[in-house]
C-alpha cells in the first residue's frame, strides 16, 4: 500500500493524539476524525506504516510507559491506574503476557538490578580483567591489549 506524504503526515500526528492519550484515551473515530481520515481507512494505514494497529500502539506505549513507572518505584496499582488501566487484575495478566513476567516481579527485578549495579558496577567488571592488561584508557577504550597479555 502506497502512502502519500499528506497521508504520512496525518498518520504521524494522530500517532502523537495516541501517545498523549495516556489518562483520557480518546475513541479511535474521534482521532480518525481530528486527523481527517476514515475511521477504516486510518486503522488500515496506521497497520500498513507502523506495523500494528492504533490499538496495538496504545496498548504497547501504555506498557512502555507502566515500565518506566515500576523502574522508578512505583507500587502496581500505581502504574496500573496512572496508565489508564481501571483493573489491575487485567493490566497484570496483559503485562505478564506482552513482558513475561507480572508487574511486581518485573519492579523487584529492577530493585536486584539497580542494587548490584550501583554497588559493584565497573568495579566487578575491572576485577575480572587480567593483571596488566591495559596501560591506560585510551589503549582500554581501542580494545587493544598489551603484548604478552591475553585479551
Amino acid at each position: 500500500m502506497l502512502i502519500d506524504r499528506a497521508s504520512l503526515r496525518r498518520l504521524r500526528r494522530a500517532r502523537e493524539l495516541l501517545e498523549l492519550d495516556e489518562e483520557a484515551p480518546r475513541p479511535l473515530a474521534t482521532i480518525a476524525r481530528d486527523v481527517g481520515i476514515s475511521q477504516y481507512h486510518f486503522i488500515r494505514q496506521f497497520d500498513a506504516l507502523f506495523g500494528e494497529t492504533p490499538h496495538q500502539y496504545r496498548t504497547r506505549a501504555r506498557l512502555d510507559r507502566a515500565k518506566q513507572l515500576l523502574a522508578a518505584g512505583a507500587s502496581v496499582t500505581e502504574a496500573c491506574m496512572t496508565v489508564g488501566f481501571s483493573s489491575v487484575g487485567s493490566f497484570s495478566q496483559l503485562f505478564a503476557r506482552r513482558i513475561g513476567v507480572v508487574p511486581s516481579a518485573y519492579r523487584r527485578l529492577l530493585v536486584q538490578v539497580r542494587t548490584s549495579f550501583v554497588y559493584r558496577g565497573c568495579l566487578s567488571m575491572m576485577y575480572a580483567l587480567p593483571a596488566g592488561a591495559f596501560r591506560n584508557f585510551q589503549e582500554a577504550r581501542s580494545g587493544q591489549a598489551r603484548q604478552g597479555v591475553p585479551a
